[in-house]
């Protein structure tokens, strides 16, 4: 027998399913999404915690054993505790726990007092001798937790006496409660099945009682939904051709439609952009700010495919190193040296950013850094050495800072040179750097390490000097060809401004540079005694080449003598 239906259950029969599908593919696959993105977002954060604590810990390590202080008990329990402190200022609320393992599986470190359970502490050993690391979950006083796990050992390099050893070894967890962690998922489910039911219900609803119009309108709605059940587009819309029933259906189902594609479109941008853009680039900002100018952030932000490959380029390399910094730390605690020497990084940092340098890396109490990458500017070496001119003024306030304190000043040397290097991101998949290689960084270090030998602050080498001269005054001190070269350099100094007795010192001076690199002794030598007693009083170089006038006029040197001061040590 044919089961005779009338046209109102036709239509539900054909129509309901086709909406119902529609719309639970779309609401579900806006679930999905949503809960993908939220979850991806708040594991990213929770690695991206795990990841600045652990640079932290390798950072300040690395800080003693630079300075060769890994063996202090002392500075190390320092570095522990500063460590600890970072962890601490990660906590953004209460759920939030860091905590550390040592080696013998007891508690090391804790952002705050752990109420352990039992069990707890033997299961994270546990999860420690199975290598367990990276994103985990595990219960700790007795609620579920989610969290960043990873091993840090602090070892200290091996010596001519002592083999390596390891300092201390913690198992580290950067955890969140579960329940916490994804609060925001559940939320933005709920609000997603709410807006699905609702639509669901309503669209039933209106089909209910209105289903007994079986006319064309009602035929362009199947169409039109199954339409949107093959492409998924939301931005479809129902004709209204009747200001009847059907009619006014289907301008609640183009209104239903409309809020739904809205809310799908807000979950979609609010989760993936929104969210994970804007805190992607915040997070990179805050970390490359402390190293790089905010504009130079800007281009590589805008054109990262082309900003950080490896390429070679012509920048300028600028060394920076504390004298006697080794004497200096001897005289200090632990706790004061750190904050002292933070402190004149923070100072000699800034300016080298104000300037639109790259901070390369801190080797131990020394500055690296670079102008011209990853981007140019129309006088990189100009830069650098303007920058050089500020950090011996900003040395200068330092020192003042310092001796309020009655502490003891810092004397500092920087060397520059400007030349073609390697230059990108560089290491192993694990870990990168974006620095510069090549011989022409080897020379700026060199360089740094000649200021003490001829009592400057500053020496720079001649192509330097090719790019600069006109701007700045400049002052040529010697040919030198430094250890690992087979090739001279002459050598350079720097200053803002000079006094009207310094123009005319440093005018004489070079007078009788030019006479006594050829070989015109006797001339030479009056002119850089005149240099001495008139113009520049006490002045090192030209009571170095006055000595070395008379070495000349005692035994002259051979036919093939170039003026050229070779070093054998770095």
């Amino acid at each position: 027998m044919r089961v005779r239906l009338n046209i109102r259950w036709k239509i539900l029969l054909i129509v309901l399913p086709l909406l119902v599908t529609t719309l639970l593919i779309s609401g579900l696959a806006a679930v999905f999404s949503a809960e993908t993105g939220i979850t991806k977002v708040a594991i990213d954060f929770l690695g991206f915690k795990a990841e600045e604590l652990k640079k932290n810990a390798d950072n300040q390590w690395s800080l003693l054993l630079t300075s060769n202080l890994t063996g202090n008990d002392k500075y190390v329990e320092v570095t522990r505790a500063g460590i600890a402190d970072f962890a601490r200022s990660l906590i953004r609320s209460d759920s939030e726990l860091i905590f550390a393992i040592d080696a013998e599986g007891k508690l090391a470190m804790n952002s705050r007092t752990i109420d352990w359970k039992p069990g707890e502490l033997e299961a994270l050993q546990a999860m420690r001798k199975a290598g367990r690391a990276g994103y985990n979950s595990f219960t700790l006083e007795g609620i579920e937790r989610v969290g960043q796990l990873f091993e840090f050992v602090a070892s200290a390099g091996p010596t001519e006496t002592a083999p390596r050893k390891t300092a201390f070894q913690w198992y580290v967890v950067v955890s969140e409660a579960r329940d916490t962690f994804f609060q925001g998922v559940r939320e933005i489910n709920t609000q997603n099945y709410f807006i699905l039911g609702a639509s669901l219900l309503f669209a039933f609803v209106l089909l209910f009682f209105f289903s007994s119009y079986l006319t064309r309108p009602v035929s362009k709605m199947v169409r039109t939904m199954e339409e949107i059940m093959v492409d998924n587009n939301l931005e479809r819309r129902v004709e209204v051709e009747f200001p009847d029933e059907i009619g006014r259906m289907a301008d609640t189902f183009n209104q239903m439609l409309a809020q739904l594609g809205m809310a799908n479109k807000q979950i979609k941008n609010f989760a993936f952009q929104s969210v994970l853009a804007k805190r992607k680039e915040q997070k990179i900002r805050a970390i490359f700010q402390k190293y790089v100018p905010s504009d130079v952030i800007d281009a590589v932000l805008g054109h990262p495919e082309s900003m950080l490959v490896g390429t070679d380029r012509a920048i300028a390399i600028l060394f920076s190193d504390i004298r006697g910094f080794t004497t200096i730390s001897e005289t200090m605690e632990p706790d004061q040296l750190v904050k002292t020497l933070n402190r004149y990084f923070s100072v000699m940092v800034d300016i080298v950013i104000a300037r639109g340098g790259t901070v390369d890396k801190y080797i131990g109490d020394a500055i690296m850094a670079f102008f011209g990458a990853p981007v140019r500017t129309e006088n990189d070496a100009l830069l650098s050495v303007i920058t050089a001119l500020e950090m011996t003024e900003g040395l200068k306030m330092f020192n003042s800072e310092q001796l309020a304190k009655g502490r003891v000043e810092f004397k500092i040397g920087i060397g520059i040179n400007f030349g073609k290097v390697t230059v990108g991101n560089m290491g192993s998949e694990k870990k990168l750097n974006y620095t510069v290689i090549g011989d022409n960084v080897n020379l700026a270090s060199r360089l740094e390490g000649l200021t003490k030998l001829y009592h400057q602050q500053l020496l720079f080498s001649d192509s330097v000097y090719q790019q600069v001269g006109r701007y700045v005054y400049c002052r040529m001190l010697d040919k030198v060809m430094v250890k690992g070269k087979t090739t001279g350099e002459s050598i350079y100094t720097a200053q803002k401004s000079l006094t009207e007795a310094e123009k005319i010192g440093w005018a004489t001076w070079h007078s009788g540079l030019e006479k006594y690199y050829a070989r015109d002794f006797t001339g030479a030598k009056v002119l850089l005694q005149e240099t001495l007693d008139r113009w520049l009083p006490g002045d090192h170089m030209a009571e170095q080449f006055v000595s070395r006038c008379d070495q000349m006029l005692a035994t002259p040197p051979p036919p093939n003598w170039d003026g050229m001061t070779v070093m054998h040590e770095k």
